[in-house]
C-alpha cells in the first residue's frame, strides 16, 4: 500500500505539544499517513534531550526517545511569544485539520491558543487538548507528568504496593503512551463527527482520567467503599495461584489462574505434584486460599528446581495460564513481539528497529518510521506551503520569530 492510501493521508496535524503523551498521539496519526508538523519553541521540545536530562532513562549513543516520539514529523520553530510568529501560526491553523496542544490552560490563554481562538480561524478544526488533571476543577492549571498525575494521583502506585514497603516508582512514560491512545481515540471520534456534520470540535483527555481508568478495578471498588489491605509478600500471597515464582535460572513466572476448578489438576501435573490434586489441604478454592502460604512454599521450592524453559514447556503443555516476567534485555530477541508487529524495521540509519503503535488494520500497514527532524529543519518549507512569501519568511527570521 502506498502512503497516499493510508487512512489518515491528506490530513494535516499541528503538534504544538512537548514531552511524550500528546506528541505520541501525533506519532500514531503520522504512522497512519497524516502530515504532522511539529511546532517547537526556539529551545526545542525538551524531549530532544530527555535521555540525558533524566536519571531514569537508559543511556545510548542513539537519541531513541526523540526518534520514537517524533518520527515522520516535520519541524517548524516559532517563538509564539512574538506576535508575528503567532500570526504565522494562524496561517497554518487555517489550512490544518487537527491541532494537538498540551499547554496548561493559563498558557493557552496567554498565547491566545484556546479552542475558541483556533476555532475563530478555522471552524472545521479539531482541537485536541491533553492536560495533567483535566479542564476543570481546583487542579486544572497544574502541570502534570505521568508519574504524578497518571500513576500517583490515580492510586495505581498505592494499589500495587507490598505491605510494609514504599510505593514503587514507575518507569519513564508508561502512562504517557497509554494516555496517547485515548487522545488518538478522541480525535478519531471528532473526525467522524466532522464527516457527519462538517463541524470542527474540541476533544481532550487527561493523565489523571486515564490513570483512574487504568486503575479501574481498585478505583471503582473505592467508589462503593471496598478496599484491600496492602499486597502481602509472595511468601504468603492472597492466592498461591495468582503469584510470582523464581526459576533456577533467576527468571520469574507469573501464575494467573482464575478458573481454579478447571486448572488446579493440570497445574499439579505440570509441576509434577499429582498427589496435590486430591490433597485434602488444598481440595477446594477456600482451602487453597486459607493455606496459601503453605501452598506457595511448595510451588516456590518446585519452580526453583528447573529453568524457565522447562516450566514454559510444562505449563504451556497443560494449558496453564502463566507469563514470564520479561526483562528489558529480552525485548530485542522476542520473536513473538516481531511476529505480531509490535517491533518493526525503520528507515532511520542509526536505529534499525522501533516500536510500532499498537493499532492493527486489515486494510493498511503503518508507515515505516523515518528520522525525526532536526530543530527547525522544515521551517521555510512549511511556511511556504502556508502561503508566506520569501520576504515574509525572511522578516520572521530577522525578528527571531522563526528559526
Amino acid at each position: 500500500m502506498t502512503e497516499s492510501a493510508l487512512p489518515m493521508a491528506g490530513l494535516r496535524v499541528l503538534d504544538i505539544s512537548s514531552f511524550i503523551a500528546a506528541p505520541a498521539a501525533a506519532v500514531v496519526l503520522g504512522d497512519w499517513g497524516a502530515d504532522v508538523i511539529k511546532i517547537e519553541g526556539p529551545d526545542g521540545d525538551p524531549n530532544r534531550t530527555i535521555m540525558h536530562d533524566s536519571s531514569n532513562y537508559p543511556k545510548a549513543p542513539v537519541n531513541y526517545p526523540w526518534q520514537m516520539d517524533s518520527r515522520n514529523k516535520r519541524s517548524l520553530v516559532l517563538d509564539l511569544k512574538k506576535p508575528e510568529a503567532r500570526a504565522a501560526l494562524d496561517r497554518l491553523i487555517a489550512t490544518s485539520d487537527i491541532l494537538i496542544c498540551n499547554f496548561p490552560p493559563p498558557v493557552r490563554d496567554k498565547l491566545r491558543l484556546t479552542y475558541d481562538d483556533a476555532r475563530a480561524v478555522n471552524p472545521k478544526l479539531i482541537y485536541a487538548s491533553l492536560t495533567g488533571y483535566g479542564e476543570a476543577g481546583p487542579d486544572r492549571d497544574r502541570p502534570g507528568f505521568d508519574a504524578t498525575a497518571y500513576f500517583a494521583r490515580s492510586g495505581l502506585l498505592e494499589a500495587q504496593r507490598y505491605e510494609g514497603g514504599p510505593p514503587g516508582v514507575p518507569g519513564p512514560a508508561q502512562g504517557d503512551r497509554a494516555t496517547a491512545m485515548a487522545l488518538v481515540s478522541s480525535i478519531l471520534m471528532a473526525l467522524i463527527h466532522r464527516m457527519k456534520t462538517g463541524e470542527g470540535s474540541w476533544v481532550g483527555t487527561s493523565l489523571l482520567g486515564n490513570g483512574l481508568w487504568a486503575c479501574g478495578v481498585v478505583a471503582q471498588a473505592a467508589l462503593v467503599g471496598a478496599f484491600l489491605e496492602h499486597r502481602p509478600p509472595p511468601e504468603r500471597p492472597r492466592s498461591a495461584l495468582g503469584n510470582i515464582y523464581r526459576t533456577s535460572d533467576d527468571r520469574w513466572l507469573q501464575l494467573t489462574i482464575v478458573r481454579e476448578d478447571k486448572l488446579w489438576a493440570p497445574l499439579c501435573k505440570a509441576v509434577e505434584h499429582p498427589e496435590l490434586i486430591d490433597d485434602p489441604r488444598f481440595a477446594t478454592q477456600p482451602d487453597r486460599r486459607s493455606r496459601s502460604a503453605e501452598l506457595a512454599t511448595i510451588l516456590r521450592e518446585t519452580f526453583a528446581r528447573n529453568p524457565y524453559e522447562h516450566w514454559r514447556e510444562a505449563l504451556a503443555g497443560r494449558g496453564v495460564t502463566f507469563g514470564v516476567i520479561s526483562r528489558p534485555q529480552d525485548v530485542p530477541d522476542d520473536q513473538q513481539a516481531v511476529a505480531c508487529g509490535a517491533i518493526v524495521e525503520t528507515a532511520i540509519p542509526d536505529m534499525s528497529r522501533t516500536l510500532a503503535n499498537p493499532v492493527r488494520l486489515s486494510f493498511a500497514e503503518q508507515r515505516i518510521a523515518h528520522p525525526a527532524p532536526a530543530l527547525g529543519q522544515h521551517s521555510e518549507e512549511i511556511l511556504r506551503e502556508a502561503g508566506l512569501s520569501a520576504q515574509e519568511i525572511a522578516a520572521l527570521k530577522t525578528s527571531g520569530a522563526v528559526k
